[in-house]
């Protein structure tokens, strides 16, 4: 593949990256010219805000808004992006600008070397996902390119790499009588590279789509995937990799997780749509997930998604709580889901049914990490609409740094006195 399509124009690369005229259209009012830019990358056409979620600074120009949470002298940015995906790309992209400029540059190259692959390799696997890929987040890209400043085939290989590694992490979900309150809390250990960097850009990106429900993923700067998250119905997504190097090479017809978890995040409003979704996707390599419902189905499911390694079709698994078919079993329990990989979860759970919280599945995610690899840890409140974060940072894993909180529901973008988090009608 050449290294760029430039004598094409930009609406045909437009229209092959899934970006409909009326997104165009609505594209902040600003002109082709700035839609070209975001092909080699050129300076973004928003400012920047700063704010506290509640009292928040704005331009004239739609800009999204930033502000941090913090404590223990540690500041975790959160950014607020509204509208179509190509306007929240470009909100994004300007909020993050810094952050982007600094990481995605070096970690494709970085990448690259580690995996072996050239930069036509990687345009080739783009090629191939991306037509299995939500053009919602195809449109954002576009978006993000424009807003940072970094060259949307650059953004492609960020989005490509995940497709290609192995990494293992863990989760946990308790609800009901499980849990002191009967809220649904589900944890997320992203268990990956540290020398990678990445956690040293962490972000919290907030979505309020114009259409879809709001959504929220822990993430890092320049990368729209979902590695886990929640949404405003209550849908909260944890994924756990099985796959090994010995299974490489991984498929590439197929939409990578990261991507169809932001499908699930803006469309799914029970745990039944979820898996009912899930089901109409291919897998690109061998996972668990664990997929939780904290307001309608009040619920979670641990799935099995097995492909590659010589079997001629994927096997799906799906398990219940207290289910005597889980893999797991004998050691399940009601009320609760999990897969640590064998790292010692089910003492504390059985110990402590009943009086689980945010605090004690905090300190169970710290319990289970792959130390050594532990680049964020999360907690979900799915009933109260709360998260709990942890990245690495200053020499130290997430498992041996303070959580910091995010209230969703303190979210007032728009400054009318009401939470902007808030399922779409």
């Amino acid at each position: 593949m050449k290294r760029m399509l430039l004598p094409v124009t930009i609406a045909l690369l437009l229209e092959a990256w899934g970006v409909p005229p009326i997104a165009l259209e609505r594209a902040n009012g600003q002109d082709r010219a700035a839609k070209e830019a975001a092909i080699v990358g050129k300076p973004p056409l928003v400012e920047r805000s700063e704010g506290d979620g509640k009292n928040l600074l704005h331009s004239e120009k739609l800009s999204g808004a930033r502000w941090h949470i913090e404590g223990n002298g540690i500041r975790i940015p959160v950014v607020a992006v509204r509208g179509t995906p190509y306007e929240m790309g470009v909100q994004l992209g300007s909020q993050m600008r810094d952050e982007m400029q600094r990481l995605v540059p070096p970690l494709v190259t970085g990448f690259r070397s580690e995996l072996k692959v050239s930069e036509e390799q990687l345009d080739h696997v783009w090629a191939t996902t991306s037509s299995y890929t939500d053009p919602r987040l195809m449109q954002q890209l576009v978006g993000l390119a424009e807003g940072s400043g970094i060259p949307i085939r650059t953004l492609q290989h960020v989005h490509c790499l995940p497709l290609l590694m192995p990494y293992a992490c863990s989760s946990i979900a308790a609800w009901g009588d499980a849990t002191v309150d009967g809220h649904l809390y589900q944890t997320r250990n992203l268990d990956w590279s540290l020398e990678a960097g990445a956690h040293e850009f962490p972000v919290l990106v907030v979505y309020f789509p114009d259409t879809g429900i709001p959504h929220v993923s822990p993430s890092f700067a320049g990368f729209i995937g979902a590695h886990c998250g929640m949404n405003a119905a209550g849908i909260v997504l944890s994924e756990i990799g099985d796959a090994s190097a010995k299974e490489m090479p991984y498929e590439t017809h197929a939409s990578h997780f990261t991507a169809w978890f932001r499908t699930l995040l803006y469309d799914a409003n029970s745990l039944t749509e979820a898996i009912r979704m899930f089901e109409q996707i291919k897998p690109t390599k061998s996972y668990h997930f664990v997929f939780g419902d904290g307001v309608t189905d009040k619920r979670s499911t641990k799935i099995r998604a097995a492909t590659g390694g010589g079997r001629a079709k994927p096997e799906i698994d799906l398990w219940k709580d207290n289910d005597p078919k889980d893999e797991l079993a004998p050691q399940v329990l009601s009320c609760v889901v999990y897969h640590d990989e064998g790292r010692g979860a089910f003492p504390t759970l059985a110990a402590q049914r009943g009086k689980l919280d945010a605090e004690k599945l905090i300190a169970l995610a710290n319990q289970i990490p792959i130390q050594g690899g532990n680049v964020m840890n999360a907690v979900f409140d799915a009933t109260g609409m709360r998260l709990w974060v942890s990245y690495a940072g200053q020499d130290k894993e997430a498992y041996q740094r303070p959580y910091l909180q995010l209230d969703l529901m303190t979210i007032d973008i728009d400054r009318d006195g009401k939470p902007d988090w808030r399922p779409s009608p």
